[in-house]
């Protein structure tokens, strides 16, 4: 696999504000949830990164970056 298709295959990175990844990809708030990130309603998603959110949380953020770029691509497909 070429670096361009893993590239293609990663939508969503952990530096990413929670807020504009929920905005953008609507079908990541049942893999927030799922996870026990509370995100939607919290003011505090619009600043905050999915890294700083899911350490915060104590929440595996590779497991959560799976989930919410599966999710996107699945949508996609």
């Amino acid at each position: 696999m070429s670096t361009a298709d893993v590239d293609a295959k990663v939508t969503i990175t952990d530096d990413m504000p929670i807020g504009d990844v929920l905005k953008k990809h609507p079908q990541t708030m049942r893999v927030f949830l799922s996870h026990g990130l509370m995100c939607v309603g919290c003011a505090i998603a619009r600043f905050e990164n999915i890294r700083q959110g899911a350490t915060a949380h104590g929440i595996d953020v590779d497991v959560l970056m799976k989930d919410l770029n599966k999710a996107v691509q699945e949508t996609a497909s």
